[in-house]
C-alpha cells in the first residue's frame, strides 16, 4: 500500500491517491463512497475503523474523511479515504454496514456540520442539547454569546466601557459585525477602512523633509558617535589621556588616648609605649626645678571631732 497508484487501483478506477506527511489519502466520488470503503476493508485488509469527520470548505462544500488502519501483525498500515459533498445537499450513505464503529462518528458529524447520513439506524443528537439550532462547526455559524456579551479578551486603546468617543471594538473569530447581525443591527456607523501604511525608507524620509533639509545643508554635519569595544576601554583609559586630579584628604586628628593612631607593626617584639603626656607647668623661674604642688588637707568644719 506504499505506492499511491497501486492503492488507488485497488480501491477503484475512479479513485485518485496522493501521499503527504507519511499518510496516504485516496479521494473518491461521493456516489462510490460505500464501494470505496468496502474495497479498503476486503481488498487492502484495513479492518480497523479509526474515526470519521468533516471539514468545512465554504463554497466547495464539505470534505468527509474516514481514517482506516490494519492493526494486525507487522507494522500498522494507515489510509485516509476522502470524498466531497456539496453544501446545498450535504448527504452521504451511512457506512455502518461496512464498519459498525462509524455509527458514533456519523452522529457527531451530522449535528456538528449538518451532513445527513442516509440509512443510519439511529441518527439522533449526540453532544448538543435538545432544541439546539444550527451546526457549531460550520464556518458561518454565529457565536451569539459573543454578540450579546462583551468579549473578555484583551482590550485595545479606545475599547473602554466609558462614555467617551471610542473606535469600534475588535471582534473575535466567529462574531459578525454588530451592525449586520444582532440587537444593534443598522444602528452603528460603518467602519472606516484605515489606509495602508507604507514602509519609510531613508530616501523617502529625505524627500518628506523637503526644503527644511535643503536649508540645513550649510549647517555642520553632526559628529558621528564612536563605538568602543570592551577591549578598547573608556576614553579616560586611552594613551595620553590626562591623569585624574586627586582631591586633598582632610587631616585626621591625632590623639594620645586612641591607640589606633599609633599602629604597632606585626613583626615588633614589644609594643612601643605611647608617648607620655607633657607635665603641667608650675610656677617658678625659668631655671627652677619642676616640683609637684603639695597636697593640701581640707579645713575641718564645725562639729567635726578632733
Amino acid at each position: 500500500m506504499t505506492d499511491p497508484q497501486t492503492t488507488a487501483g485497488a480501491i477503484g478506477a475512479w479513485a485518485t491517491a496522493a501521499e503527504a506527511y507519511d499518510l496516504l489519502t485516496v479521494d473518491v466520488p461521493a456516489e462510490h463512497w460505500i464501494e470505496a470503503l468496502t474495497a479498503a476493508r476486503d481488498t487492502l485488509g484495513l479492518t480497523y475503523f479509526d474515526w470519521l469527520s468533516a471539514v468545512d470548505e465554504l463554497a466547495d462544500g464539505f470534505s468527509v474523511a474516514a481514517h482506516l488502519a490494519d492493526a494486525g501483525s507487522g507494522p500498522v498500515r494507515h489510509l485516509l479515504v476522502r470524498t466531497k459533498v456539496p453544501r446545498g445537499a450535504a448527504a452521504l450513505p451511512t457506512a455502518v454496514g461496512v464498519y459498525a464503529g462509524a455509527g458514533w462518528h456519523e452522529r457527531e458529524t451530522a449535528e456538528m456540520f449538518g451532513i445527513d447520513f442516509t440509512g443510519h439506524p439511529h441518527l439522533v443528537t449526540l453532544l448538543l442539547p435538545d432544541g439546539f439550532e444550527g451546526h457549531p462547526l460550520r464556518k458561518e455559524f454565529v457565536l451569539a454569546a459573543r454578540v450579546a456579551k462583551a468579549w473578555p479578551g484583551a482590550k485595545e486603546p479606545g475599547e473602554s466601557e466609558g462614555d467617551g468617543p471610542a473606535r469600534r471594538k475588535m471582534q473575535p473569530p466567529g462574531v459578525p459585525d454588530p451592525n449586520e447581525w444582532g440587537p444593534l443591527k443598522g444602528t452603528l456607523p460603518a467602519i472606516a477602512e484605515r489606509p495602508a501604511r507604507a514602509a519609510r525608507t531613508p530616501r523617502a524620509a529625505a524627500a518628506a523633509a523637503g526644503p527644511a533639509a535643503e536649508a540645513a545643508e550649510g549647517a555642520p554635519a553632526p559628529r558621528p558617535r564612536r563605538s568602543r569595544s570592551i577591549s578598547d576601554g573608556s576614553v579616560s583609559q586611552a594613551e595620553g589621556a590626562p591623569a585624574p586630579v586627586e582631591r586633598p584628604r582632610p587631616a585626621r586628628t591625632q590623639s594620645a588616648d586612641a591607640p589606633w593612631h599609633n599602629p604597632v607593626p606585626a613583626t615588633a617584639d614589644e609594643p612601643s609605649a605611647p608617648p607620655a603626656p607633657p607635665a603641667p607647668p608650675v610656677s617658678g623661674g625659668p631655671g627652677a626645678p619642676a616640683v609637684p604642688p603639695a597636697a593640701t588637707e581640707p579645713e575641718p568644719k564645725d562639729g567635726d571631732g578632733a
